[in-house]
């Protein structure tokens, strides 16, 4: 019913650049907050980044991420600056979505997408 593809990933030097995109597709009425998430080898699942009434970001990447949002074409960005070793992580996008028929917004998870950042 909803597909969240997340693209953007990749190899990239510390010190570099990468923008994530997330698209979400099918029967949606509307999107609630959306935000991005992170997993490192070993380590748990945290919040990076979310935006909804409010945009929030983990203190981590305060000052060099910045999370955006299309709501015409149902998209979230992630624009990551300054990347540092401590950034590598699979990345997935999350959205909280009413579907057409729905009553209530459930939320829905991306793939992920692997970022591996090079010291």
């Amino acid at each position: 019913q909803v597909r969240l593809v997340e693209s953007g990933g990749g190899l990239v030097q510390a010190g570099g650049s990468l923008k994530l995109s997330c698209a979400a597709s099918g029967s949606i009425i509307s999107i609630n907050t959306m935000g991005w998430y992170r997993q490192a080898p070993g380590g748990q699942r945290e919040l990076v980044a979310s935006i909804g009434g409010t945009t929030n970001y983990a203190d981590s990447v305060k000052g060099r991420f910045t999370i955006s949002r299309d709501n015409a074409k149902n998209t979230l960005y992630l624009q990551m600056n300054s990347l540092k070793p401590e950034d590598t992580a699979v990345y997935s996008c999350q959205a909280i979505i009413l579907l057409r028929g729905a009553q209530y917004y459930t939320t829905y998870w991306g793939q992920g997408t692997q970022v591996t950042v090079a010291s």
